[in-house]
């Protein structure tokens, strides 16, 4: 596999299956690359939400790009880039891409959206086919809007065999781990009226019952109901591999190279996924020191009691430093309104902020003592963060990209955010 053009070098690319299962020539390069190259720290970033390596990346140059001329002379930096199979509808942008002022999000599948869900969800171009032609017909037919759920349950595996089933939780209920989502398990047309509802902005919880097609018309909601189940497989997707993929790889590399020092950094999923292999590390292993998560897409809880990540944060030898914004539309409004549609009772309207299925890049981290918060310029006044702990960064000065859905979500291309993944490091 060729090595991509980078902004930066050396750099080392990492791929991942679903299962966590890495490239092994490239898995060998990054560890024989790291030990020989006589570097003394290694930024090792996951993308979130995008379709292909190519997306990835362009991120990763981009947001790289500045870290040299930001770090001091004598700084010994690596670079490395997590690949993993994830999913972008083509009417959401990419960080750093240029967008129009709105996105038009039609009804069917596009042929980019098509593919990228053939790509991501191997071996069901049957039903891929069934859902695009049912989302372009709108039969007005309850049974077939019924039929569409099931389509969409069976696409992205609700309840997949091997080793992904576990880890889809944030949150621990009594010591187990959420059900199957509601949005899975009930009303079709109730969950499409929900979202509906929430994408015309016409209020309401949408928990009501349903009767024919009067407005909102539940197929305007099906689209997205397809969105969120497979942003609920990505979910999943994103521990797996942070888990049993990456967080073991960081341990072979602390042997390999025990004096390199690695600071993670996640983007949307993939902060869930760099978060998830600080509980893959090995016994022991004390070599990551800072993580810095830019808008991460999980819950604020899930280092806080009965968080899925409760106490991994004292696994970094360093902060785990939060990113968020007020501004990210996708976490403020559609996560909840998911997480809602996943089992919790909560309405919505007027209470995004104390739902207790919140997202982390929207209001940081939540309930776990001692956590220090910061604004922007405060935290990069003297270049310098607490040494542990968890620590929020309010980066609405700069995170704040509108226009498009998602945009200010994908808004974290900004050399401020470079010198906090420094700043949190140390590499100073």
């Amino acid at each position: 596999m060729a090595q991509p053009t980078m902004s930066v070098s050396p750099y080392w690319e990492l791929t991942f299956d679903a299962d966590g299962d890495t490239d092994t020539a490239q898995r060998d390069r990054l560890l024989t690359g790291v030990r020989k190259s006589g570097i003394h720290d290694l930024i090792l970033f996951s993308h979130g939400w995008n379709n292909d390596r190519s997306g990835a990346t362009r991120l990763y140059s981009a947001f790289f790009a500045p870290i040299p001329a930001l770090a001091p002379p004598a700084a010994r930096i690596g670079y490395a880039g997590v690949v993993w199979p994830s999913m972008r509808f083509c009417d959401e942008p990419i960080p750093d891409f240029p967008h129009t002022a709105a996105a038009v999000s039609t009804p069917g599948l596009d042929d980019g959206t098509r593919h990228a869900l053939l790509e991501t969800f191997p071996g069901r171009a049957t039903v891929v086919e069934s859902i695009a032609r049912l989302l372009e017909q709108r039969p007005p037919e309850e049974s077939e809007l019924e039929e569409f759920g099931r389509l969409v349950r069976e696409l992205v595996d609700a309840v997949p065999p091997g080793p992904q089933a576990p880890f889809a939780a944030d949150t621990l209920a009594e010591g187990v781990p959420q059900d199957e989502p509601e949005m899975f398990t009930g009303s079709t047309a109730a969950a499409c009226t929900g979202f509906a509802t929430a994408l015309a902005g016409l209020g309401g919880d949408g928990d009501g019952e349903v009767r024919g097609f009067a407005l909102p018309n539940p197929w305007d909601g099906a689209k997205e109901l397809l969105r969120q189940a497979t942003y609920y497989a990505m979910k999943r997707r994103a521990g797996t591999v942070g888990e049993r993929g990456l967080g073991p790889l960081i341990g072979r590399l602390a042997k390999a190279a025990p004096g390199v020092r690695v600071h993670l950094v996640g983007h949307s999923f993939g902060g869930r996924l760099v978060s998830f292999a600080l509980r893959g590390l090995p016994e022991g292993v004390r070599t990551v020191k800072s993580v810095t998560l830019l808008q991460g897409a999980f819950s604020h809880y899930a280092f806080a009691a009965q968080g899925v990540l409760q106490g991994h944060q004292n696994r970094i030898d360093g902060p785990l430093v939060c990113c968020y914004s007020r501004f990210d539309q996708a976490l403020g409004t559609m996560y909840p309104l998911a997480s809602r549609m996943a089992g919790d009772a909560r309405g919505l309207v007027g209470e995004v902020l104390g739902a207790k299925w919140g997202a982390m890049g929207h209001d940081g981290v939540q309930s776990v003592p001692d956590t220090r918060a910061y604004r922007l310029a405060e935290a990069l006044a003297d270049g310098r963060l607490p040494a542990s702990g968890c620590v929020n960064i309010d980066a609405a000065e700069v995170v704040r990209r509108g226009g498009a859905p998602a945009g200010a979500h994908s808004d974290i291309v900004h050399p401020e955010l470079a010198r906090v993944v420094l700043a949190a490091g140390r590499i100073t």
